[in-house]
């Protein structure tokens, strides 16, 4: 079974970097990167070659086509499951209120699904290109076609997804047909984005007591013309109330889940943005004049991996689909029973303020120089070493926490760490 490459013109290869959005891009086609000609390693490609091989088969559900056997293969839970209703996709026509994209996810495979559409897409984290997208289709013998997708890039592969081909969620302002109301802008959200601004154009189920968010509504009329939330005449119901979701594999779309795969979006860029740029540096100038470069991408990781910009939960919030207690028993665990994967939900997103995402393949794959980058970072920050006021929202038992979970679960953790 072949992956059919269809290839994005405009790039050239004479830069290695050059202005997005006020951020250097790094370009795709360096010798160093090589995104379309390389074989990718990504568990998509890895599935590809499975089911070639007939070491895997993706059987067709009657009703929800090849996604549950694909969810099955790629070991992505349906209870991941979220529910998207703007207009901001690769199948835009076929999105809308009544009929949103549902996305599934684990820490390296992004699926969406929309209903009654024959295609299928996916986004997966490879730990040498970053972010590799792929459409998949029923062939004419009914089994399956993959084809690695060019398209989603106009969106995915900009300054929101730092220079590099990334992942991307956006909170939108939307009518009542899912498209993005003129005159009030959006924008790329993570861990850091206030509530407030978080998930317009989204469904989401489970409590979540006073908190707000841009949620379940669409935009009823803006009051004089102005652009901001408060001029928005929302009109919000639940999601049950809005299409049919016996339509759908699972009957939410899970509130922690969502919290999740923000957070999960940006560091997954992150990683790749600090992958990419060492491994142009090193090509560049061996002889390692780039190392500032590396350093500073290491401290940005680190910011957002320990989340020290994390905006407060005002009010604590709960899953409805059982994806919490499934994502957090994951593992892996220290002596103690403590994993980065537990989730707090009260006050913030993580129990131990620290990504789970470093013990992704893609992280523990990063170029020697820049691993090593990050692992001093972080020992400025965990030791008390960086004294900048913005770090003491860490406090010293979160401190300890981290330091003794990351000694325990990583095998190749500095010794003088421990």
């Amino acid at each position: 079974m072949r992956i059919f490459i269809a290839c994005l013109a405009g790039f050239s290869a004479a830069a290695a970097f050059a202005q997005m959005g006020g951020r250097a891009a790094i370009n795709p086609d360096h010798p160093a990167i090589q995104y379309w000609r390389r074989d990718s390693q990504d568990p998509v490609a890895e599935l590809v070659r499975k089911l070639a091989d007939g070491s895997a088969v993706l059987r067709a559900d009657p009703k929800f086509g090849l996604l549950p056997s694909l969810l099955e293969e790629l070991r992505i839970p349906v209870e991941s499951q979220i529910l998207v209703f703007s207009k901001t996709s690769l199948q835009s026509a076929q999105i809308g209120p009544e009929s949103p994209r549902a996305i599934y996810f684990n820490d390296s495979v992004a699926v969406g699904w929309v209903r009654d559409s024959p295609m299928i897409e996916l986004a997966a984290h490879d730990p040498e290109q970053g972010v590799v997208f792929y459409t998949v289709t029923p062939n004419v013998r009914g089994g399956p076609s993959f084809s690695r997708d060019s398209v989603c890039l106009s969106c995915h592969h900009t300054a929101s997804t730092l220079g590099a081909p990334g992942m991307l969620v956006r909170s939108i302002y939307p009518s009542v047909t899912g498209l993005a109301v003129t005159g009030l802008a959006g924008t790329a959200t993570d861990h850091r984005t206030p509530y407030s601004e978080r998930w317009g154009g989204w469904y989401i189920t489970g409590r979540r007591g006073p908190l707000r968010h841009l949620a379940n509504a669409v935009v009823g009329g803006v009051r004089g013309g102005a652009a901001a939330v408060g001029a928005v005449d929302a009109i919000r119901e639940p999601p049950p109330e809005r299409f049919s979701i016996v339509s759908y594999p699972a009957p939410t779309s899970d509130i922690a889940a969502l919290a999740v795969f923000e957070h999960q979006a940006h560091m997954m860029n992150l990683i790749t943005r600090i992958a990419w740029t060492s491994r142009v540096a090193v090509h560049e100038d061996p002889a390692g004049r780039g190392a500032p470069i590396v350093d500073s991408a290491a401290r940005e990781l680190v910011d957002y991996m320990l989340f020290i910009d994390e905006a407060p939960l005002t009010a604590p919030i709960e899953g409805s689909s059982g994806f919490s207690e499934k994502f957090s028993a994951q593992g892996p665990f220290d002596s103690k029973g403590r994993s980065l994967r537990q989730l707090d939900l009260n006050r913030r997103l993580m129990r131990y303020p620290c990504s789970y995402l470093v013990h992704s393949t893609p992280f523990q794959a990063l170029p020697a120089d820049a691993k090593a980058a990050v692992y001093r970072r972080l020992w400025e920050v965990l030791s008390g070493k960086e004294t900048d006021p913005r770090y003491k929202r860490l406090s010293a038992d979160d401190r300890r926490a981290v330091i003794e979970i990351l000694t325990e679960t990583i095998d190749d953790f500095p010794e003088h760490f421990r």
